[in-house]
């Protein structure tokens, strides 16, 4: 982060850290459930073309970065979520920036939905070109 000024401006994006925890609904399944565990302002940075993303590019499968203060007495892993919005992301690394405690940089991978797989004619469970007997056009 070398030249980058990190001010509570440019932190202008609400996000929550989640965790699934496994619960049991009132017939005694077994469900997963997300808890929020913080909820903060953050940076965030979609992936493009600079020369950092192409540096990042050849070790992360990451989509978005993201920048916020350290939280005090938790620590934030790979274990954990991120929800933006509507949108999903799976952490994939983190960073104590310059190792002062004060900032992590955190990248992760969107998770897309089924639906949105389909639209782009990935094969998911439903639409299978493999199983399902149907052939990709």
């Amino acid at each position: 982060m070398e030249g980058i000024a990190m001010s509570f401006g440019k932190m202008n994006t609400f996000i929550d850290i989640v965790e699934q925890r496994k619960t049991k609904d009132p017939e005694g399944f077994a469900a997963m459930e997300d808890v929020v565990v913080a909820s903060l302002r953050a940076y965030r940075e979609g992936r493009h073309g600079s020369e950092k993303w192409a540096n990042r590019a050849a070790f992360s499968e990451a989509t978005d970065l993201f920048r916020f203060r350290c939280i005090p007495d938790f620590t934030v892993t790979t274990a954990h979520c991120i929800l933006c919005g509507d949108e999903r992301f799976n952490i994939t690394s983190v960073e104590n920036v310059k190792g002062r405690g004060m900032y992590l940089e955190v990248l992760a991978k969107e998770v897309e939905s089924s639906g949105a797989q389909a639209k782009r004619g990935v094969p998911t469970k439903s639409n299978d070109f493999a199983g399902g007997g149907g052939t990709p056009e």
